[in-house]
Parts: C-alpha cells; structure tokens; sequence
C-alpha cells in the first residue's frame, strides 16, 4: 500500500479495478496520468439557470429539479453556448475508502480556452473538493467564458487527483528540495506559502507577449486538435515597454517568466498568488504533474501558462511581477510514468502557447 501523499498512476489504477472508482466505459488511452485521472463527459448537458452547490442533505439531482432549463443530448455532438451554465454527469463515480479524498481542477487545454470547468458532488459544499469516503456520481459544471465550445461524449474537461493524509511542503522543506534539484530557473526562488512564478513581458527576441480573446468569434470543437485558425479567435498582444494594461473582463494567455521543474516523486497544483496585488487573477487550470519540466528540451524546466483575468478595473500588468504559486506536495510513490516521457505531454518544454485546438504559427 502507498504511504501520504498524492497516489500516481499505479495506485489510481488499482482504485479503478476495487470499484473505488466507477466507470461508465473502459478507460480510455491515457485517461490515466501520472498523478491524476481525467474525467470524461456523458452523454447529457443540463442547462441551469445558475451556477449551484447542493448543500448538506441535497443531491445534484434534487436541484437539477428546481434549475434545469433544459436538457441537451450530447450524443451527436452539441454547441455549449458561451456565457450559458450548464451540468453534465460524468461517467466516473466515487465510492473512495475512509483514508482517501480527491481534488478535481480544469484540465490545461480547457483552461486555455477559458472554458469554467468545475467538479460536484452529491451533498457538495465546494467545488472541485471531495470528502473522503464519498460514495456517489460526478458531474461536471462547466461554464463557457470565451467561446462557444462543441461538445461530444467522452471528452475530457478535467481531472482528478486522490491523495492519502496531507503532504503538503513546507517553505522550508521547499527552500531545501529547491536547493537540492533546482525548482526554479530564469528567476528567482520566491518561497512563501508555495514558489512564486512572475510574468514575462520581455521575450528574448520577439515583442508577442501573449493572446487576447476577442469577443465575437465561432465555435471551437473539442475534438478539432490544432484544426483552428488563432487568428479567428485570438487578438496577438505586442509591446516593448515591458507591460500591458489588463481590461476588465478580458481573458488573456501570457506566460512565465520563469521555467518551473516538478520531480518525478512530487505534485504541484497552481494558487493564486495574493488577492491584494492587483486587480486580476491568474485562472489556474491546475496540476503540474511528475516529470513537468524534468529533463526538458533545452534543459531543466518548462514555463507555466498564464490564462489572466481583469477584474473590475483597469491594471497595469508589469515585466517580473509575481502573479502565482505552485504549491508542492510528495507523492505517496514514484509513478510509474512521468510527464513527458512515454506518455501524450502536448505543454513538455513549452513558451507562450495556446491551447492544442489551434495550429501551430
């Protein structure tokens, strides 16, 4: 049996075979990751009037009851229209042992595509967050910011990761495996509460620093990999001055000043940084799995994503300004493959760079 910590791949596995966890469907072709396990859609979407938890006592099907508008049959594919709120059953369920809790978070392609993707539970009182000993279905909450998004069965929106007892770093045991393996380069190792990461907006040799959604555009298919043309979705961001000025309301993809390194024996799931630094906030689409960064291209280390938010002012986004933090915690074992490494990795080695649902400039 593994000990605390997040469980790799392996122990998920023997989760799926003890009906700890329940499927539909046989799994799917890496459906199963390092440390974690995607969650594939069903075959029906409930659009609600609401976003919604059920609360103690209640189930998600007790208030599809009071705020289901109506329900959409996903089985032919269907258009979730941007803007809308809608829930999805999942095909996995949970009956996990007393010792086990799980964490749910977006997957980094849904992220990018500011697609709100969250996990409930029967008698739910936080998204994304399941008790341990929970025994029953999974749904979906997913919520279109950006673009209209073509929906179909089995798709996989977000993940979930199981973790035995609490194995979270201290800022000294982080200070000391970052002295040891280096967890940090292109920057500094701001320790507090988790690594700090900062944004770039000096790129060595280009004045692209990111991407704008643009407000009026079609519908992405899910299923399109690198079939869209960016610029019918994507405004490009330029500038020399070494910041940008954030609008309220508008999504934008940047990337880390810094190239972060995730160990084959640790997990990482993104935070937000401060509330009090400004008035924007980095989605944070999630886990960083083992391996992240781990022997990449060009050395130790791959730049983090940064899919940002403007909230209701105006904000003057500066080169270097710490915008996050990734939060470490020990695995319960080494997985049995590594991010990157033998597996379908599409952000290994990664710079600035949208979602796989568009094609390469």
């Amino acid at each position: 049996m593994t000990g605390t910590g997040v469980l790799p791949a392996q122990t998920i596995r023997e989760l799926v075979q003890s009906g700890a966890i329940g499927i539909e469907a046989p799994l799917a072709e890496g459906q199963i990751q390092p440390a974690s396990l995607d969650l594939r859609l069903g075959s029906v979407a409930y659009r609600v009037r609401a976003s919604f938890l059920p609360g103690r006592g209640r189930t998600v099907h007790d208030r599809l009851a009071d705020l289901e508008m109506h329900r959409i049959d996903l089985s032919g594919g269907a258009v979730l229209e941007k803007g809308c709120v809608y829930v999805v059953p999942l095909m996995e369920r949970l009956a996990l042992p007393d010792d086990i809790q799980a964490v749910a978070n977006a997957k980094s392609s849904t992220g990018r595509l500011d697609l709100l993707t969250r996990a409930i539970t029967d008698e739910g009182v936080e998204f994304d967050r399941i008790r341990p000993g929970y025994d029953g279905p999974l749904y979906a909450e997913i919520c279109p910011r950006s673009f209209s998004v073509l929906v179909r069965p089995g798709q996989r929106l977000n993940q979930i990761r199981f973790r035995r007892g609490q194995a979270v770093l201290s800022d000294t045991a982080l200070q000391d495996l970052h002295d040891r393996v280096g967890l940090v380069t292109g920057g500094p190792a701001v320790i507090s509460q988790g690594l700090g990461f900062s944004v770039d907006l000096k790129p060595s040799g280009s004045d692209l620093v990111g991407y704008r959604a643009k407000p009026h555009s079609g519908v992405i298919d899910l299923d399109g990999i690198g079939r869209h043309d960016p610029a019918d979705f994507w405004e490009e961001l330029h500038t020399d001055r070494g910041q940008i000025i954030l609008d309220p309301g508008a999504f934008y993809i940047l990337v880390s000043r810094e190239a972060v390194h995730i160990p084959p024996d640790h997990a990482a799931e993104m935070a937000p940084y401060l509330a009090m630094v400004g008035e924007f906030r980095v989605h944070y689409a999630g886990f960083f799995d083992p391996g992240f960064g781990h022997d990449a291209a060009g050395g130790t280390g791959s730049r983090g994503v940064l899919e940002v938010r403007c909230h209701e002012a105006p904000f003057v986004l500066e080169h270097g300004q710490v915008v996050g933090r990734l939060v470490y915690e020990r695995m319960a074992a080494r997985p049995e493959t590594l991010y990157g490494q033998g597996i379908a990795s599409n952000y290994q080695g990664q710079g600035l760079k949208l979602s796989k649902h568009f094609r390469a400039g």
